[in-house]
């Protein structure tokens, strides 16, 4: 007999949608969500509607409703995934300049798209000898795995990247007549395509669905995908099938870890790791090691601390979809990234 669903839904949600005033909506929105009973983080701007959320799968549909209400985002896309326990601790609606932070105040996928390519699809354009493939994420998404033949912008966050193309263009479209462009679930490549565009390129694609359609839809033995897939949630990474990488994730800089950096002598379990140990004070690093505490004594009681860190990959990780990342991780992964924080709006 199967096992049943897992009693929890996740749905990560975006939408471009022009609200003229997005504070308008907040309030509503926060209520019909705590009212639902569902945690997680959405975004609201003049652009749309980006976030991530959990609770019973009537909640989600309580929320996903309301939001269907909004001006024009009667369609929206969403995707579905389930966890073991809930994988927020609160709900949370933040206002703030874009859904996704590219910093190109005139780009507007509405208007102006790539041309999506469906997963079964996508080996045969970027096999092509016109086509120039380039990943749309940050270094450190990159260096958990990418597409063979792929260029790394090497960018630190997604605000960089038109200043990027900009600088390359020259070099990168010498002898290609196509460009093709991917992001882990569809959002980034949203923008990245209306802005190639506008920078008057025609023939623009990008991975419908994102790396983790690709993953979920083609066979590994077909698969032209090189590494894991660095995703912003507690899974930290996944592989072909969506199967739990091998990475964990330092909760002091939210850094992806490979095995080998987790046993390294710099790391520390929510304190430090190769990464962030030069760039921490003992100040920093006695106030971390004190949240770390504290998690474990509201773990011995049968509580949730607020400031959980995420789950390694080596523990019985609850799946969360793609999706909404830039709401659960709005400071980026850099500065302090204590769950107190507020946002970034310089931050991806």
């Amino acid at each position: 007999m199967p096992n049943p669903e897992p009693p929890i839904q996740v749905a990560a949600l975006y939408c471009f949608a022009p609200f003229d005033d997005p504070a308008v909506h907040q309030s509503p929105l926060q209520t019909v969500c705590e009212d639902a009973g569902t945690k997680g983080t959405i975004l609201l701007a003049p652009e749309g509607v980006n976030g991530t959320i959990a609770g019973t799968p009537d909640g989600i549909e309580a929320v996903l409703a309301h939001i269907r209400a909004l001006p024009g985002c009667a369609e929206f896309d969403v995707k579905f995934s389930h966890a073991d326990e809930m994988p927020f601790n609160r709900m949370k609606v933040r206002l703030k300049r874009e859904i996704v932070t590219m910093g190109e105040p005139d780009i507007d996928p509405r208007a102006s798209v790539g041309r999506y390519v469906a997963p079964e699809d996508w080996n045969d354009l970027i096999s092509d000898p016109d086509t120039i493939v380039i990943d749309t994420r940050n270094d450190y998404e990159v260096a958990v795995g990418t597409f063979e033949g792929a260029v790394d912008p090497k960018t630190k966050s997604f605000r960089e990247f038109p200043t990027w193309f900009r600088e390359h263009r020259e070099d990168l479209l010498e002898g290609k007549k196509k460009v093709a462009m991917f992001c882990t679930g569809g959002i980034r490549c949203e923008k990245s395509t209306s802005f190639l565009r506008s920078e008057g390129i025609e023939d623009v694609f990008h991975l419908k669905g994102g790396i983790l359609k690709y993953l979920e839809t083609v066979p590994e033995e077909d698969s032209k995908w090189e590494g894991e897939c660095f995703v912003f949630d507690q899974r930290v990474a996944v592989k072909h099938g969506l199967e739990l990488g091998s990475y964990g994730q330092c909760f002091a800089c939210r850094m992806p870890l490979t095995e080998q950096e987790m046993a390294s002598e710099d790391y520390a379990a929510g304190i430090s790791c190769p990464h962030c140990i030069a760039t921490r004070g003992e100040e920093q690093r006695a106030r971390y090691a004190e949240r770390q505490r504290q998690q474990q004594l509201a773990k011995q009681r049968g509580e949730v601390h607020v400031g959980a860190a995420p789950k390694s990959s080596q523990t019985d990780a609850a799946e969360l979809p793609d999706g909404g990342w830039e709401a659960n991780f709005p400071r980026g992964l850099t500065g302090d990234l204590s769950p107190d924080a507020e946002p970034n709006e310089g931050a991806e």
